[in-house]
């Protein structure tokens, strides 16, 4: 039997995101400006599948030719005749929708394989009698040869993602270890080129080993100046050309984008960004970010590239990402008002005031609506540009995602794990505002907020060594940033996770104080529920969180969740019963869990301890302290079974009671003569399909001879 863990359930919940009525609000002109950046971003989009495993983009190629023949319904009567049960025949749509809800055969949020819950025999019979291989009958033999094995292994390291022995990335060649990186890291500090854009291949020669630094861009040729360079006594060349017919793909489409741009700010953003996919600059879609951010309030907001480095086992290397979004006024003003209020809720933060930004850079906080989300997963809300050196002296941008918190937030009572009967009822009324709050306070004060220590190139400090006290020792601060050195590429593998970790913090912190909580219409005993439901949602979420470590790396495999788990551990280490944590018999028999948080201690207790552990996070991170914020992290992330609490078996009871992250249903644009339409699907598996199917219609045959082409280049690498 195989682990249930690496199935997506039949019954997974699959749904539509409404964009309808944002969409329908926007002019002529707005549509075809959201209609050419969204293009942009599904094409970049497909790059995730060459960015997550071996295998994916062969898949998704295999399975775009059997939908594009014949739709899902179609396509189950030729699964009866093939001897497929109609239960099998759901495990394989459901198998499809994963693999194009994720860009890949390894889960967004969670980084685990899943492969299809029905026999492989039955999978081959179904591709064999499809319309698709009665055409093309050597071609789809080929396709199958080249992915079925891996579509099915577990072999324990392609179990999930991961560097050298610990799992399987596309980020680094098959023969990459974490010295690699390390090194690698170094050669790119030295060259001041950043890893956002990036993978890296290694080989021998000659019995010295040398590596190829990829840039993800549309043109193929020699970087300017040298190409090979000798660092530490190991050989090095950049090179460009990294998905380069998806790239091109995305230039075309943003420069069409342009002639519908509403302001200088877009069009020098499109530019810059163009020039970025076209050369692989990371320094032109910095450019492009600071136009970005002086778009202040846009009614199309969008952002592209490179962007989060969750996935990239190293902790630095950038998955490709493309959203679009409409504003969505009513939540939107809330956030403003939110933003305005930040001057005077920032002091109330557990650090000193020289540990935070000299000056509050005000950042453009809209609610949106999503149109088009291409990557791997969709977030409830984003704090970008990820750049640190812009986010501390230029600005950044919040979006809270309202139809995505909409639908990923309802939740059914008989659905929630783990909770006292009595906090059901509560959870459900008040999941979905709590949340809106967290998100904010999260993405806003929380990523927004401190300041991080640094000397420049020319030896210029931005803060006072002869004055400026760390609170913890008491003593002169002692370390801080040099020259190039980000907090990517100082705290790599822990910083993502890390830095989630301070920012929940921040909003359980915040979220105590009365003026926030009426900021978002909540007065009286309703802002007392909401303060309850968003620490036992953090509590909760901290217990949910063990289905994502793996006891046999004894590692992570989702930031967030580790965040979260890191939270309830400091949470019950506070003590005077403020947290509860037991396990019990449930009603089925089977191992169950219980998890209570004390309300009246919240605003003592709970209160008291997030803010000595935000403060610490604080000033190692400010600090470039990665020896002191690495030894503190890793000790409430990790996961044992003696203690006062064993949370190895309790991994094992939410492993058996755990719900399926739902996926979602994106909408497709069209132009149709002068006008652009929205073309909208059903919230199923089905529906899912056929946005992907459609999605690449005019040429799809050409995106896939080139996907297949890019994936076959690496084979060799793999290995």
């Amino acid at each position: 039997m195989v682990d249930s863990q690496y199935y997506l359930p039949n019954d997974i919940g699959i749904s539509a995101l409404d964009c309808g009525e944002a969409f329908r609000l926007l002019s002529p002109q707005e549509k075809m400006y959201a209609h050419y950046l969204s293009r942009a971003a599904w094409y970049g989009g497909l790059a995730v599948l060459l960015q997550t495993s071996p295998e994916s983009a062969n898949i998704y190629v295999l399975l775009q030719r059997l939908f594009r023949k014949q739709t899902p319904s179609q396509l189950a009567q030729v699964a009866t005749a093939a001897g497929l049960s109609s239960e099998e025949y759901q495990a394989f749509l459901v198998y499809a929708a994963g693999l194009y809800a994720n860009m890949g055969n390894y889960k967004s949020f969670g980084d685990t394989k899943f492969i299809p819950n029905l026999p492989k025999d039955k999978l081959k019979a179904l591709v064999w009698a499809s319309q698709a291989f009665q055409e093309q009958p050597a071609e789809m033999e080929a396709l199958w040869e080249s992915c079925s094995c891996r579509l099915y292994s577990l072999e324990d390291k392609q179990k999930q993602l991961g560097l050298g022995d610990k799992g399987i990335t596309t980020y680094f060649s098959g023969n990459c270890c974490l010295e690699d990186a390390e090194l690698a890291q170094k050669f790119l500090d030295s060259k001041k080129l950043s890893a956002y854009n990036t993978r890296l291949f290694k080989r021998e020669n000659g019995g010295k080993a040398c590596y190829e630094v990829r840039l993800a861009s549309a043109v193929q040729k020699a970087v300017d100046g040298a190409s090979f360079f000798n660092f530490e006594d190991k050989e090095f060349s950049v090179k460009r050309g990294d998905y380069a017919p998806l790239m091109e793909k995305v230039c075309y489409n943003l420069q069409q984008a342009q002639a519908y741009a509403a302001n200088e700010n877009q069009r020098k953003m499109l530019e810059e960004y163009g020039r970025s996919f076209t050369l692989g600059s990371v320094d032109a879609h910095k450019e492009g970010s600071r136009y970005w951010i002086k778009d202040k309030g846009p009614i199309v907001e969008s952002y592209i590239g490179f962007i989060e480095s969750y996935r990239d086992p190293f902790g630095s290397r950038g998955e490709f990402e493309g959203f679009v979004a409409v504003v969505n006024k009513a939540m939107s003003e809330r956030f403003g008002k939110l933003v305005s209020s930040a001057e005077v809720l920032l002091p109330e933060l557990p650090w000193p005031k020289e540990f935070e930004k000299d000056t509050f850079l005000k950042p453009d906080f809209t609610s949106l609506d999503v149109l088009t989300f291409a990557g791997s997963g969709i977030p409830a809300g984003i704090n970008i540009p990820n750049y640190d050196d812009i986010r501390q002296s230029e600005g950044f941008k919040n979006v809270s995602l309202g139809n995505v918190l909409a639908v990923a937030y309802a939740t059914q009572k008989e659905k929630l794990t783990f909770l006292e009967e009595d906090d059901k009822e509560l959870f459900i009324k008040w999941k979905g505002p709590s949340f809106e709050v967290q998100v904010g306070l999260h993405e806003l004060l929380g990523h927004g907020s401190g300041k991080l220590f640094v000397q420049d190139d020319k030896g210029k400090f931005n803060f006072d060594q002869n004055k400026v006290v760390n609170p913890e020792t008491g003593e002169l601060v002692s370390s801080w940033y040099q020259g190039s050195e980000t907090w990517d590429s100082k705290f790599s593998t822990i910083a993502s996770s890390y830095e989630e970790c301070r920012a929940e913090c921040v909003g359980l912190y915040l979220c105590l104080n009365k003026s926030v909580l009426s900021i978002f219409g909540h007065e009286g005993q309703d802002a007392e529920d909401v303060v309850y439901i968003n620490w036992l949602s953090m509590v909760r979420a901290g217990l949910l969180g063990l289905e994502f470590y793996t006891p046999e790396s004894k590692s992570w495999r989702q930031a967030h969740m580790q965040a979260r788990f890191v939270i309830l551990r400091v949470l019950l280490e506070a003590g005077e019963d403020l947290v509860g944590l037991e396990e019990v018999t449930g009603q089925d028999g089977k191992p169950d869990a219980r998890i209570t948080l004390d309300r009246s201690k919240i605003h003592t207790v709970g209160k008291n301890a997030i803010h000595r552990f935000l403060c610490k996070l604080q000033v190692f991170k400010s600090t470039a302290d990665v020896e002191g914020g690495r030894a503190l992290y890793d000790s409430y992330s990790s996961v044992s079974n003696s203690g006062a609490h064993n949370f190895l078996r309790l991994r094992e009871t939410v492993l058996l009671r755990k719900e399926a992250r739902k996926m979602f249903v994106q909408a497709n644009t069209k132009i149709n003569g002068d006008s652009v339409e929205l073309v909208e699907y059903e919230g199923s598996a089905e529906g899912l399909i056929s946005s992907f199917t459609e999605r690449f219609q005019d040429d799809a045959e050409q995106v896939e001879a080139d996907l297949l082409e890019l994936s076959k280049r690496d084979t060799q690498c793999w290995c």
